[in-house]
């Protein structure tokens, strides 16, 4: 790959590393929070609040712990995809990591420590530990790290890189925690409106709290607003199932890609088109939501809605019906899901179909899905943006707007 960087310097110079710890079953417990190979994922930085935690009494020394600034990376791992991946430690706290990491810890002022971790993540340090390792690298050691070769830009160089990689993953971070505030708000009017049935009656009062007829309901087993019925999602659904491998996937494809597993696939072609719940039945049981053109996997469960004023009701009713059918089954045998399971999902509605209160659910729905479509975006543009600053074919104008370099 050619670089217009000034020069490279090798990582083993700048850097010194440690492997992590390995803690029996006795040091299981709280106290302090660990990170292992099942918290890299395709973050940046760890899920803090999401991590488990161990007793370090006895085993862990001072030189253990991890500090701000720290890199870590997958040392070991069947998958060998996973082998190299790495976490930027974007506080100070009292953690440690499992002996399946590596902990690098730059000793000069030179490099970034956010340049670091951003370097980390381009296809070059990929390349570069494959060059070093053997393309068929089952695991990472400290010497492999050692003779990766960084570009060596000006601080003031490395800034500019940062800040525009950081600005474009704060953006795709605001968006997602107001996703998850939508959703939460969905999820409340929904509980508000199909299982307390405190909807606004042509008075504009709460249903249920103001009085409203309540009659019992044999197949819900429970009592519902005399004017509604139990309804089968059968009956609002089209129930498909996708139609490709999973090896189908490309990661620059046009459309969505929808497996069982929590990865955002691409794909060239597209079998789907409208507002769908999106249901993995092998093991996994997530269930998903999506409004656009896309494609599944095999054993995805697929159900296009016939009534956009649906979407949102259907995709909590439907959650929330899975939710409850596999945490049965998960103390025994796992239990796959059928399409007859689905089927067997009702969900109360009025006998008029009346669901003009719920607009503001559409709304919510597709204000989350547009901000679903924004990240992909902005992923896209910060994944293209990433390697093209790293290697000097991206750099800025003085007015701080990008421009592609030219290469001879």
């Amino acid at each position: 790959m050619k670089s217009n960087a000034l020069s490279f310097i090798r990582l083993g110079d700048i850097a010194d590393f440690r492997n992590g710890l390995n803690f029996s079953k006795e040091s299981h417990g709280k106290g302090c929070p660990l990170i292992g190979v099942g918290d890299f994922k395709d973050n940046f930085s760890p899920k803090w609040d999401e991590l488990e935690e161990i007793n370090p009494d006895g085993v862990s020394k001072f030189e253990d712990y991890l500090k701000e600034g720290d890199l870590l990376f997958v040392r070991s791992n069947g998958n060998k995809l996973l082998v190299g991946r790495s976490l930027y430690i974007n506080k100070d706290i009292k953690a440690l990591y499992s002996g399946f990491c590596i902990r690098a810890r730059l000793i000069t002022d030179d490099i970034s420590p956010l340049f670091f971790a951003y370097f980390t993540k381009t296809q070059f340090f990929r390349d570069a530990i494959s060059f070093v390792a053997g393309t068929n690298i089952n695991n990472l050691n400290q010497s492999i790290l050692s003779e990766v070769r960084i570009p060596k830009y000006t601080k003031e160089k490395q800034a500019i890189i940062v800040n525009i990689l950081s600005s474009l993953d704060e953006k795709i971070e605001l968006n997602n925690r107001i996703n998850v505030e939508l959703e939460a708000m969905a999820k409340t009017l929904y509980d508000y409106w199909f299982v307390q049935f405190d909807f606004l009656d042509e008075n504009e009062k709460p249903y249920k709290s103001s009085g409203g007829k309540m009659v019992y309901n044999e197949t819900l087993k429970r009592e519902i607003p005399d004017c509604w019925e139990a309804v089968s999602v059968a009956q609002l659904v089209d129930i498909k199932t996708g139609k490709e491998d999973a090896n189908f996937a490309t990661e620059k494809g046009k459309y969505h890609f929808f497996t069982c597993g929590e990865a955002s696939l691409r794909c060239d072609n597209y079998v789907f088109n409208g507002q769908a719940i999106l249901l993995a039945g092998n093991g996994s049981f997530s269930v998903k939501k999506f409004e656009g053109k896309f494609n599944a996997y095999q054993r995805t469960y697929v159900l296009m809605l016939r009534d956009e004023l649906l979407f949102s009701p259907l995709y909590f009713a439907v959650s929330s019906r899975i939710t409850a059918l596999t945490s049965s089954s998960r103390g025994s045998i796992v239990k796959f899901i059928t399409k007859g399971d689905i089927e067997d999902i009702y969900i109360p509605l009025p006998k008029d179909r009346d669901l003009t209160f719920s607009n503001i659910l559409s709304k919510n729905m597709s204000e989350s899905s547009w901000l679903y479509e924004q990240n992909l975006e902005l992923i896209k543009l910060r994944n293209w943006l990433l390697p093209m600053l790293m290697n000097g074919q991206v750099t800025l104008k003085p007015s701080n707007e990008i421009q592609e370099t030219q290469h001879g």
